[in-house]
């Protein structure tokens, strides 16, 4: 079905600038993540136990599952990958760096355990990401290592009575980014992960006052040569630091991690996550929504569907959350458990038409917060409308919201709205309304008949 005639070219750009169409016109500009990444990470699943078996085994599940087809690429390992001897930090290298964990992951020869890693996900046809935290360990600074390529040390570019944040391990300090021999050390680490086939790196535990941090790990990044999307993710920062993250990051992980770990029994990672742990990211993709756009996301933390019950969310609730961060155009990294993979969940995850939705990498704006009831709506370039009916209360109620709200033009014959979970059509007149299942969402893609 056609879009309406009456909808003039003009208005098609003053309704894409109302709903999104046009963000985060000073993002990142290196190239990557032009749409929001599509992966797996450790953390949610393997938590502090990862190893190379276990991350190839998931790495595979996720190839034979057919979701890398549909770019599902990166595969992330998380913390706990490098030595931790105790609160005086992590273990470091003569230059500083952290050591890989051989019992972890084993070298192959002359080759490292994460480069090792790396190339085995390389020939998966996928790429690799790892995790790091900002600042120096306390180790190299006791040590005083030398920085590469340079006269200085580490504890001349340290400020040791500064503690970062490492939640698993501790004992990182500060860098002084203003003294001589701090870019070049950071410098160092991105040449560093780059020889180990890195093309992905989360820079964890950021807070307002590592806005210097996110610029160095930029620039060290592009001074490498080899291109590696930088995540900068959570240590409780404010929108404050947004215009540091648009300009250098090219994702960003302000809320609180999704995982519940008070709901966890018996010493596993299961349940993943909790429904009141979701429902907190409604007032998060309304609050971040203006900083996200082609080159820089905001990361709203994985995403837990995959392992059915073990996920800690209802059928519907997995929906929601999957809506929330595709009308978000938020990055969708898995949490699961990918060698057990629920057929239901399956399905979900590879719903080509809600992927769609988060790789147009526009992020929706909230147009509804009422009680329960909450709608978010984006425009694409097509003219087409985004539309999700959320009810985040106890019991199904009906959501409602007038055309004129999301962006619709008035139109006399209606609007065709497609359930994008279900692929039913229907038709809407002047509201788009719909019965919503209890912490469940409809999600239409709409155009006028």
């Amino acid at each position: 079905m056609k879009w309406t005639s009456t909808l003039t070219a003009a208005l098609v750009i003053v309704l894409l600038v109302g709903l999104g169409g046009q963000q985060n016109t000073r993002a990142e500009n290196n190239g990557l993540e032009r749409t929001p990444v599509l992966g797996w990470s450790s953390w949610s699943f393997l938590r502090k136990h990862p190893t190379t078996a276990n991350v190839e085994a998931q790495a595979r599940a996720l190839k034979k599952s057919g979701l890398q087809k549909l770019g599902y690429e990166y595969v992330n390992l998380d913390d706990m990958w490098y030595q931790c001897p105790g609160p005086q930090g992590p273990n470091v290298g003569p230059y500083g760096q952290w050591v890989i964990d051989s019992s972890r992951f084993p070298a192959h020869g002359d080759t490292n355990g994460i480069k090792a890693l790396a190339d085995y996900v390389h020939s998966l046809g996928m790429r690799f990401g790892i995790y790091v935290t900002p600042g120096i360990s306390k180790q190299a600074v006791s040590k005083n290592t030398p920085i590469k390529g340079t006269p200085y040390t580490a504890a001349e570019i340290a400020e040791p009575s500064v503690a970062e944040n490492n939640y698993n391990c501790g004992g990182m300090v500060r860098i002084n980014l203003h003294k001589p021999g701090a870019q070049a050390f950071i410098n160092s680490w991105a040449d560093m992960l780059a020889s180990w086939g890195v093309d992905y790196v989360k820079l964890d535990g950021v807070k307002n006052s590592n806005a210097p941090d996110v610029k160095a790990w930029s620039n060290a990044i592009r001074q490498s040569g080899r291109p590696m999307v930088l995540d900068a993710t959570q240590g409780s920062y404010t929108q404050a630091i947004a215009p540091t993250l648009m300009k250098y990051a090219n994702q960003w992980e302000f809320p609180p991690d999704v995982e519940c770990y008070r709901c966890e029994k018996g010493g596993s990672s299961y349940p993943l996550t909790s429904w009141a742990n979701v429902e907190k990211r409604f007032n998060y993709a309304a609050e971040w929504q203006p900083y996200a756009g082609p080159g820089g996301f905001n990361d709203y933390d994985s995403i837990e569907v995959g392992n059915g019950n073990s996920d800690g969310l209802t059928p519907a609730e997995r929906q929601t959350q999957s809506s929330l961060w595709a009308l978000a155009s938020a990055p969708l990294i898995l949490g699961v458990d990918l060698t057990h993979l629920n057929p239901l969940d399956l399905k979900y995850l590879k719903n080509t038409a809600v992927l769609a939705v988060d790789q147009d990498s526009i992020a929706a704006k909230r147009v509804l917060n009422n009680g329960n009831r909450q709608v978010f709506a984006k425009m694409e370039p097509s003219g087409d409308v985004i539309v999700g009916l959320f009810n985040t209360g106890g019991s199904a109620e009906k959501v409602s919201v007038q055309a004129s709200a999301v962006g619709l033009p008035a139109n006399e014959r209606g609007y065709s709205a497609k359930n994008l979970w279900t692929g039913k059509m229907e038709k809407e007149s002047g509201a788009i309304s719909a019965n919503v299942p209890s912490h469940g969402v409809v999600l239409y893609r709409i155009r006028g008949l």
